[in-house]
């Protein structure tokens, strides 16, 4: 197991997951992005649930 640190991690690759990792980055901090299913969500897989 390798000893690796971030500034930043974020559960989740939905929609909001995603966005947020991605300005963190742009923002200069190491990011780890943490899904357990596919990138992007259930609105993009899936199909949007109705709120």
């Amino acid at each position: 197991m390798s000893d690796t640190s971030f500034d930043v991690v974020v559960l989740g690759g939905g929609s909001g997951g995603y966005a947020c990792a991605l300005r963190a980055a742009q923002l200069g901090l190491s990011v780890a992005l943490v899904e357990k299913d596919k990138v992007g969500g259930t609105c993009l897989h899936r199909g949007c649930i109705p709120t």
